[in-house]
């Protein structure tokens, strides 16, 4: 297995932990404001094989406390599983990055203990998918992969990346209402220096949401869900 990037410390990356970062090319979404483009692309900025990783691994027992794994969209390689059950043979919790678009595959790591903590990304209101997914089929697979982190993960979050025009006070708590229950629901102001996906995003607007705003959106989320943070 190939690795599209690495980085070696990470203080936010896995909540309560430091972690390192791997990251697996190839996303089956098309995220205008997407700010990992070339992983996105399933493009190669950087090559790392999986022995090198699991040395670097081995050599940082007792400092790293735990491995996030991201992307792209990791569930769609079929080495994901090995990767989990390399790292996890060496003592590390594994924190996976989601879209929820393979909820079978989801089941199955978490079935088989191979993750430990889950992230999924909301992108919008489950019927409101259109401008990230082709798929007809995505509010029915994303249905199933929450109903599943929230059933059965380990620890989990839920994530929504706040970025004009897709983000309001409206959809935050349409979404909101949709994992009403959740132990934790993230809003993540957008970063305005990203390269995206769609290269023109933050050219034509700027899809930035005020401190205020973001502020307004975590008072629309949190009656539904436990907990609710700006991150």
């Amino acid at each position: 297995m190939i690795l599209a990037g690495f980085q070696k410390n990470s203080f936010i990356d896995f909540p309560g932990k430091i972690s390192c970062v791997l990251f697996i090319t190839g996303c089956n979404f098309i995220c205008p404001y997407c700010h990992n483009a070339d992983l996105a692309r399933g493009e190669y900025p950087a090559r790392f094989e999986l022995t090198a990783i699991m040395d670097f691994l081995k050599s940082r027992r007792g400092m790293l406390e735990g491995v996030a794994i991201t992307g792209g969209e990791p569930t769609l390689d079929r080495g994901i599983f090995d990767l989990c059950r390399a790292v996890k043979a060496l003592g590390y919790p594994v924190k996976l990055d989601t879209n929820g678009s393979r909820p079978e595959v989801l089941r199955q790591l978490i079935a088989q203990h191979l993750v430990d903590f889950v992230a999924m990304d909301i992108k919008a209101p489950l019927n409101a998918y259109a401008p990230f997914s082709r798929d007809p089929n995505i509010h029915e697979r994303l249905t199933t992969s929450i109903r599943t982190i929230m059933k059965s993960a380990p620890a989990y979050e839920f994530r929504t990346t706040c970025a004009m025009p897709f983000v309001n006070e409206t959809t935050v708590e349409t979404i909101a209402k949709t994992i009403e229950g959740a132990a934790c629901y993230v809003l993540q102001p957008f970063n305005d220096r990203a390269m995206c996906l769609d290269p023109e995003f933050n050219q034509r607007q700027d899809p930035t949401l005020l401190p205020e705003t973001m502020q307004r959106l975590k008072s629309s989320a949190e009656p539904f869900v436990r907990r609710c943070m700006i991150r």
